[in-house]
């Protein structure tokens, strides 16, 4: 079956185009029938599974029309969108990752995931991350009212953007020791990831063969996305993918 990656759509009403755009993409993935994987960050910030900002309820309704065509549909949890939950999951006919997940493509063995725990370098990231992860912090968050929760994702949003200004580039990045040992870990051969942005195709050079690795990009302008079609791995443009006969 065909596959279609991607991955930080920080979909959200302020740039409403990009809501159309992915619906294209959607229609266009079913239309080839396509499995489609959203590997984090579908949209800038998501406040509860309870949210019923009319914008967020158009994201899940694309979703679900692309699984009652009978698509088939995994989500995996990014930075910005960690609080999906079992009805999100259950209204647009998602399956929800884990952290890591191994599928096969071709006869090869394929991590995929957001990419965020590859980034061990960003210390003050990886403290956060574990403080909203925790589930007695996100139980006591969506307890809170839901204009509250969306106040403190606002401000959340905000303090992020303006301490990624301040990190050298290096630090936002994967570390390579990180990404060989989970490759390893999981007998992987492929590595599929977003989170930092930075699209492209990577080598790594092992004692057992060449490991490679997909990173997809961030859909604020056009979006990059991974094909996979008959063991042949596309990184494309939206617009590309969206002229493939």
């Amino acid at each position: 079956m065909p596959t279609l990656f991607l991955s930080d759509a920080h979909l959200s009403e302020l740039r409403p185009v990009q809501l159309s755009h992915f619906q294209h993409v959607l229609t266009q993935a079913s239309a080839l029938g396509a499995e489609v994987y959203i590997l984090g960050d579908l949209v800038e910030f998501w406040p509860g599974d309870d949210d019923d900002a009319p914008f967020h309820r158009e994201v899940v309704a694309a979703l679900a029309r692309f699984s009652a065509a009978g698509g088939a549909l995994k989500v995996a949890l990014g930075n910005r969108d960690f609080l999906l939950g079992e009805r999100f999951a259950r209204d647009t006919g998602a399956g929800l990752l884990d952290d890591y997940t191994v599928i096969e493509l071709a006869g090869e063995k394929v991590l995929i995931g957001h990419g965020d725990l590859l980034c061990t370098r960003d210390l003050k990231y990886q403290a956060f991350r574990g403080f909203v992860r925790n589930p007695t912090n996100q139980q006591q968050f969506l307890a809170a009212p839901l204009a509250e929760r969306r106040r403190i994702a606002a401000q959340t949003r905000e303090g992020t953007q303006a301490s990624m200004t301040e990190k050298d580039d290096q630090i936002m990045d994967v570390e390579e020791t990180e990404v060989r040992r989970v490759m390893a870990a999981n007998g992987a051969s492929v590595l599929i990831h977003g989170h930092t942005h930075r699209p492209g195709v990577h080598s790594l050079e092992t004692e057992s063969g060449t490991l490679r690795r997909y990173v997809l990009g961030d859909w604020y302008e056009e979006g990059i996305v991974l094909w996979v079609n008959e063991g042949e791995y596309r990184l494309l443009t939206t617009s590309e993918f969206l002229a493939l006969a």
